[in-house]
């Protein structure tokens, strides 16, 4: 896979976004999807794909996500 070893945090929402992760997803990238922790799904374009719901409103979460962004090749 041409991606392997590549991290990649996704925020969830509208646009390419989701599916540009997919694409990388597909091509052996490691991709986090960051959700809301109240949002439900329906999103088809998770496939291979981990996720995790942070609050980014709570300290917690924001070192949360601090520590995600910090530690990935891609942000999207």
């Amino acid at each position: 896979m041409a991606l392997k070893g590549k991290k990649v945090i996704e925020f969830a929402g509208l646009a390419p976004a989701p599916f540009a992760g997919l694409v990388l997803s597909d091509n052996g990238a490691s991709v986090i999807r960051v959700d809301r922790p109240s949002a439900s799904t329906l999103d088809v374009l998770c496939r291979g794909k981990r996720s995790v719901a942070v609050n980014s409103k709570v300290p917690s979460g924001r070192e949360l996500l601090k520590r995600l962004i910090v530690s990935s090749d891609v942000l999207m």
